[in-house]
């Protein structure tokens, strides 16, 4: 079992987002309440590319991670960034 705020595919996105921004096409992302997740697929990751014309690349990139799934952030309730990205096909414990 994973540690509460300690879990490996969480690192991976989190590094693979790291590597995105580095390279140009990620401006900000973020992870809220990161330190209580323990799966992957209870984890909202949010995002703002650093331009439109690198979504069709950033989406093909964190496909690499199982059950890839994002939306406009319209709510901007648990962020103020644009894309609202999760890895769950439904609800999957």
């Amino acid at each position: 079992m994973s540690k509460v705020g300690n879990v490996p595919e969480i690192i991976s996105v989190k590094d693979h987002l790291d590597q995105l921004k580095a390279q140009g096409a990620v401006l900000a992302w973020e992870i809220p309440y990161e330190n209580l997740l323990t799966r992957l697929t209870a984890a909202v990751f949010f995002l703002t590319p650093a331009d439109q014309s690198h979504l069709d690349r950033i989406w093909k990139e964190l496909e690499s991670h199982k059950m890839l799934k994002y939306r406009l952030n319209d709510d901007k309730v648990l962020s103020q960034l644009a894309w609202r990205v999760e890895f769950n096909d439904g609800f999957e414990l």
